[in-house]
């Protein structure tokens, strides 16, 4: 391991790059995120020969972590380690201490300031009113008129009803995946807790927390004695490399494993803005919401308040959702009838190549938490084991 910019990596040399590509794995796992990095080590702890590569420079895929003025800021968004599975949770804590964290939103939209998700706090603060029995009329009385649920905008309202979806749902959703909520199917607004009750934590699951200094000892201590090369992509490695190894594991964006043969599947990209700041506090919260229309960026994160760093100086980033298209990276498949009916086709032709994997977000084409991706990999390398025992 080397030391760059204050922080631990894992890239080789070339020299060292070439000795591990002289050898042959049992496995190839494409990307680093934590289904790659669960598989990988399920299997090397198996006893099986895993190669692990990453188009990016650095592990970890997207819970990649830097140092910044003492401050651990999340590279690619922030990520909170949330489970109700202890097999999962006792597994992650096998490579991280993790410290104890509550993760809470508010968003605003002009000069209002509401709590998330949708709590008697949001309610209170949206209406006035003060019991789940006032609440619930309210929401009764605007949501009435959805009638038959055809799309994210008629579940939204006949949850919420109209205020709620007009000031915190409708733009930052439409911001989020560039489409009307009109054209975004209804399962969507189904991530958002919903509670007639006076709780705003954003997470409920019984297991919760971020690893003491960020994501990358997690990364490295999984990534233990398992070689691994940073910025190659399959297709070069596999060109040089025809038989690296035995089987594949992919997680990178199955259309893209194929050429695009089939057309492209849809996905969204995200552009982060990171400052440093010569104050000791920017918002006073890890994560804001701008559910405003005229705000390009979602979100600002504050980095300090994930672990609570006692810095003179804060971090803070602004999330903005793009377009995806070959070239950026992929972050949220967009699950609509069109792209899973093309995803589908995907599948027939994965079902040709029996020698590969698909996993992981992009690899499944569908949105994973932290937890349920490593659980997908525990339960795939599980399957891979006894089919090949």
């Amino acid at each position: 391991m080397s030391k760059e910019k204050g922080r631990e990596t894992l890239s080789v040399s070339k020299a060292a790059a070439s000795a591990i590509l002289c050898n042959h794995y049992d496995y190839l796992i494409v990307g680093s995120g934590l289904y790659g990095l669960t598989f990988a080590r399920e299997m090397t702890d198996h006893g099986k020969t895993c190669l692990v590569i990453d188009k990016r420079p650095d592990p970890g895929g997207n819970v990649f972590c830097e140092m910044v003025d003492g401050i651990t800021v999340h590279r690619y968004g922030a990520h909170i380690f949330h489970t109700n599975n202890k097999t999962v949770w006792d597994y992650v804590c096998r490579f991280a201490k993790f410290l104890p964290y509550t993760h809470k939103v508010i968003a605003k939209n002009g000069n209002g300031i509401y709590s998330l998700p949708f709590n008697m706090y949001t309610f209170y603060q949206m209406w006035g009113v003060d019991s789940p029995e006032e609440a619930k009329k309210k929401i009764s009385e605007q949501s009435s008129c959805a009638g038959l649920i055809k799309n994210l905008e008629d579940q939204a309202i006949s949850l919420v009803g109209y205020d709620v979806y007009e000031k915190l749902v409708k733009y930052y959703t439409q911001k989020q995946w560039g489409k009307s909520c009109k054209d975004l199917p209804a399962s969507i607004i189904k991530r958002i807790p919903l509670r007639f009750e006076y709780d705003d934590r954003y997470f409920t699951d019984r297991y919760q927390g971020i690893p003491d200094g960020g994501y990358n000892a997690l990364v490295e201590n999984m990534l233990s004695g398992i070689p691994i090369i940073t910025r190659i992509s399959y297709q070069q490695l596999i060109k040089k490399y025809p038989n690296i190894a035995k089987r594949i594991v992919y997680t990178g964006p199955i259309d893209e494993f194929f050429h695009y043969e089939l057309g492209k599947l849809e996905y969204r990209s995200l552009r982060f803005e990171t400052f440093l700041l010569n104050q000791p506090d920017f918002q006073g919260y890890s994560v804001v919401n701008y559910c405003d229309a005229e705000t390009p960026f979602t979100r600002i994160i504050e980095h300090k308040h994930f672990t609570d760093v006692k810095a003179k100086k804060t971090v803070i980033t602004y999330e903005y959702p793009e377009a995806w298209k070959p070239g950026k990276d992929a972050y949220y498949p967009i699950n609509d009838n069109h792209n899973s009916s093309l995803y589908q086709q995907y599948l027939e032709l994965a079902a040709k190549r029996p020698e590969v994997i698909f996993g992981g977000r992009l690899g499944a084409y569908k949105y994973y938490n932290m937890d349920e991706a490593v659980a997908a990999a525990i339960e795939a390398a599980s399957k891979e084991r006894k089919e090949n025992s």
